[in-house]
C-alpha cells in the first residue's frame, strides 16, 4: 500500500465510455457494455480502440474492488498498483465470457472467425403526429434464442458428428453441364445438416430444441421514436435479432415509414405546407379562422386590417413547424398557401355595387367609331391540361397512320424490284 493517499485524478472517464451514471448497478453496467461492445466489435467494423476502452472500463467497474478505488482516488491509483494493479485482461475474453467463443479475427490463436447474423429490418410507420409530439410503441416480436437446455449444442450429452455427406463443411458442391465440354459447379448448403456441417444422433438430441441448438422466444420492445425523427430513418436494437452458436447476434432494425397526413405536408425535414381556402369576401375584406395543430393546439390565423389576400399567395409562421431531431425545443416554420375561390357569377345589382366600391376599370382606348368596326368573339371555358393531352393524342394517331402509309409503299416497291 502507499505510504500516504494518493492524488486524485479522473474518476468519471470510465462511466462516460459506458454512458451510464455513478449510481449504476452490476445489472446496468452488463447492459450497457453488452450493447455498446457488440455495437463497435471490430468483426461489425467498429473501432478496435473503442472496444478496448469498453472492456476495460466494464473490467474496473464491475470489480466492487477497483471500483472502490477508482472513485475515491481515481484512474492513476489503479495504475499506480492498487487494487491489484493496472493490467487489463484481453477484451475480446471480456466479450466471449458475454457471447460465447471471441468473433476477433482470423489467424488468431482464438480459433476461426465467427460470422456475423443477419440484422432483421422491419418497416413501422408513424403518422405526422408521432413524429411531431414524439411516442413510444411496443412491439412483439418472435426471435431465435440459444436453447438453454443444451446451451446450442443440439445434444443432451453435447455430442456431434462431422456430417457425411459434406464432410463437415457445410457446403455441398454440385455440377451442371451446360454444353459440349461446359459444365457450371455450383455451391449450396448441404440439406443433410442444413449447412452446419454436423449431425446428432437422433436418440441424444435435445428435448427441449429437438436438435435445432435454438428456440423460439417473444420478446416485447419498446421502440422510442423522437420528436423530429423524419422518414426513413433506422432505430437500431443491437444484438437483439436471431442467436446462433458460433454467432455474433445481428441488430434488430425498425425503419420509419411516415404515413400521409390528409392537412399537414412535410417538406425539407423541419418545415410544414397547409392549404387553405379563402372565399373572394375573406380575400378582400379579411378573414379569421381556426387551424388545428398537430398536437391538438388551437391557432387563430388572421389578416391585417386592410390586407387583401392574392390567390397562390403564401404566408409563413414561425417555430410552428415539425420539431428538429434532437434539439426539439427548435422548430421550422409552417407555411400556409391560400387559394380564393371566386363566384361563378355576378348578378347586374352586385356588380354594380362593385363597381362604386373597386377601383375603377381601365378606360378603353379606342373610340366607337373603331369598335364598331371590330369583330364580336366569344369566350367559352377549356381545361387547358386536357385540351393539350387531347390533341398531343391526335398528332400521334396521325404520326403512326402516316408511316404505316408510307412503310406499305416502300415494301410494295422492293417486292417489285
Amino acid at each position: 500500500m502507499f505510504g500516504r493517499a494518493p492524488k486524485k485524478s479522473d474518476n468519471n472517464k470510465y462511466y462516460e465510455i459506458l454512458g451510464v451514471p455513478k449510481s449504476a448497478s452490476q445489472d446496468d453496467l452488463k447492459k450497457a457494455y453488452k450493447k455498446a461492445a457488440i455495437k463497435n466489435h471490430p468483426d461489425k467494423g467498429g473501432d478496435p480502440e473503442k472496444f478496448k476502452e469498453l472492456a476495460h472500463a466494464y473490467e474496473v467497474l464491475s470489480d466492487p474492488e477497483k471500483r472502490e478505488i477508482y472513485d475515491q482516488y481515481g484512474e492513476d491509483a489503479l495504475k499506480e498498483g492498487m487494487g491489484g494493479g493496472g493490467g487489463m485482461h484481453d477484451p475480446f475474453d471480456i466479450f466471449s465470457s458475454f457471447f460465447g467463443a471471441s468473433p476477433f479475427g482470423s489467424g488468431s490463436s482464438r480459433g476461426r472467425r465467427q460470422r456475423r447474423g443477419e440484422d432483421v429490418v422491419h418497416p413501422l410507420k408513424a403518422s405526422l403526429e408521432d413524429l411531431y409530439s414524439g411516442t413510444t410503441k411496443k412491439l412483439s416480436l418472435s426471435r431465435n434464442v440459444i436453447c438453454s437446455k443444451c446451451n446450442g449444442k443440439g445434444s443432451k450429452s453435447g455430442a456431434q458428428s462431422k456430417c457425411s455427406g459434406c464432410q463437415g463443411s457445410g457446403m455441398k458442391v454440385s455440377i451442371r453441364q451446360l454444353g459440349p465440354g461446359m459444365i457450371q459447379q455450383m455451391q449450396h448448403p448441404c440439406n443433410e445438416c442444413k449447412g452446419t456441417g454436423e449431425t446428432i444422433n437422433d436418440r441424444d438430441r435435445c428435448p427441449q430444441c429437438k436438435g435445432e441448438k435454438v428456440v423460439q422466444e417473444k420478446k416485447v420492445l419498446e421502440v422510442h421514436v423522437e420528436k423530429g425523427m423524419q422518414h426513413g430513418q433506422k432505430i437500431t436494437f443491437p444484438g437483439e435479432a436471431d442467436e446462433a452458436p458460433d454467432t455474433v447476434t445481428g441488430d434488430i432494425v425498425f425503419v420509419l415509414q411516415q404515413k400521409e397526413h390528409p392537412k399537414f405536408k412535410r417538406k425539407g425535414g423541419d418545415d410544414l405546407f397547409v392549404e387553405h381556402t379563402l372565399s373572394l369576401t375573406e380575400a378582400l375584406c379579411g378573414f379569421q379562422f381556426v387551424l388545428t395543430h398537430l398536437d391538438g393546439r388551437q391557432l387563430l390565423i388572421k389578416s391585417q386590417p386592410g390586407e387583401v389576400v392574392k390567390p397562390d399567395s403564401n404566408k409563413a409562421i414561425n417555430d410552428e413547424g415539425m420539431p428538429m431531431y434532437q434539439r426539439p425545443f427548435m422548430k421550422g416554420k409552417l407555411y400556409i398557401h391560400f387559394n380564393v375561390e371566386f363566384p361563378d357569377s355576378l348578378s347586374s345589382a352586385q356588380a354594380g355595387a362593385l363597381l362604386k366600391v373597386l377601383p375603377p376599370k381601365p378606360q378603353s382606348k379606342l373610340n366607337d367609331m373603331e369598335l364598331e368596326e371590330c369583330e364580336e368573339t366569344t369566350l367559352h371555358d377549356v381545361n387547358i391540361e386536357e385540351e393539350m393531352r387531347r390533341r398531343q393524342a391526335q398528332q400521334q394517331e396521325a404520326y403512326d397512320e402516316d408511316e404505316d402509309m408510307h412503310g406499305g409503299a416502300q415494301r410494295v416497291q422492293c417486292a417489285q424490284q
